[in-house]
């Protein structure tokens, strides 16, 4: 008996230390779970400042965009303007190639002035409100023949 009250508090420290051991590999787990996101919060924030640093940056450039067409199902010809000149860009499959140069316009170029609201909204509003009044003009009681009836 006492070989088997010896071996019994050998074998509970045997659960006592794997019981820590996992406990502990448990906390190394979290530790390294903490890390990872830690890392993936400062890249986050990494990338929000630089993106914000980036559109400080072109918002005072030198570069604008005055227009562009598509000329096909992936081209575009593009008009940019960069400090005093324009250019004419092809813009496809890759490439981008100068079609033409020309100085800029003294005067910003502006869109056609708004065309007034067409009378479309007035006229259509007339059509309902005389088709109402229409209707309720058409709207008569029944004639005596269809009354006179009998089943």
């Amino acid at each position: 008996m006492s070989s088997e009250t010896a071996s019994t508090p050998s074998s509970s420290l045997d659960a006592l230390s794997s019981g820590g051991d996992s406990l502990i590999g448990m906390a190394m787990i979290g530790k390294t779970a903490a890390a990872l996101a830690l890392v993936i919060a400062i890249i986050l924030l990494c990338t929000a400042l630089l993106k914000r640093l980036g559109n400080a940056k072109r918002a005072g450039g030198h570069l604008q965009l005055i227009g562009s067409t598509a000329v096909g199902n992936r081209e575009r010809v593009v008009i940019v303007q960069v400090e005093d000149t324009w250019l004419v860009l092809g813009v496809g499959s890759g490439r981008i190639t100068k079609l033409h140069e020309r100085p800029a316009p003294a005067a910003p170029v502006e869109d056609e002035p708004p065309v007034a609201p067409s009378s479309f909204a007035k006229r259509f509003s007339q059509a309902l409100a005389h088709n109402v009044t229409k209707k309720h003009r058409v709207k008569t009681p029944p004639s005596t023949s269809e009354t006179d009836r009998t089943p």
